[in-house]
């Protein structure tokens, strides 16, 4: 499967960079009789970085010109289903440079094969060196561990957005435990009659 999506990655690439894009990976998911194709398309670092991003325009351009290139070289030969996303907050982890482009981010990684008798990683980047990417996780005892991966080892991996730092989650109460959401207090209406709905109780 890894072999079929680096083979695609390669042939698509150059057309995808010739819209303005980077096709930052792959995913072919077979199944019995057919699979889904599914690419996953971003805007150059540079114009992110002054605000630009992934529009259902560019997704739709990609997917126009990709499906007449496939339907010439035609690499999958059963029935399949093509896919183009914009990489989302919890972006798809495909390569070594994109690993080290969120260097001090956590990240989930499940591996080919096992180490450390782990097969599924999370933790925090904490350096890339060629092909090796270094990970703190959590290890006996809640201490720090460090595990060094080669990018040939890692079958998927994506990252783990701080939802609080995107501010799409409340900061942490100091009460309580468990990351549940604080229940926000009632109003000072006016008291409920007597035999109310019981489920509204405290």
């Amino acid at each position: 499967m890894a072999d079929k999506a680096t083979q695609i990655t390669g042939l698509l690439a150059p057309t995808v960079e010739a819209l303005g894009l980077e096709l930052i990976g792959v995913e072919y998911l077979p199944a019995p009789g057919s699979a889904v194709l599914r690419l996953y398309i971003d805007v150059p670092e540079a114009e992110a970085a002054n605000g630009r991003m992934v529009g259902i325009e560019d997704c739709e351009s990609v997917s126009r010109e990709v499906s007449a290139q496939l339907d010439v070289e035609d690499p999958i030969s059963v029935h399949y289903t093509l896919e183009v996303s914009s990489p989302g907050v919890d972006r798809p982890l495909f390569t070594a440079a994109q690993f080290a482009r969120f260097v001090g981010g956590e990240a989930k990684v499940t591996l080919k094969l096992p180490q450390d008798g782990r097969r599924r990683l999370q933790g925090r980047i904490v350096a890339v060196e060629g092909d090796v990417v270094r990970m703190e996780v959590e290890g006996l005892g809640g201490q720090p561990l460090a595990i060094d991966v080669a990018i040939g080892n890692v079958e998927k991996a994506r990252l783990v957005p701080d939802w609080v730092a995107l501010g799409f989650a409340p900061q942490k109460e100091s009460k309580g435990r468990g990351g549940k959401a604080a229940k926000a207090p009632k109003k000072n209406t006016q008291p409920k009659p007597a035999g109310s709905n019981p489920s509204e109780a405290e």
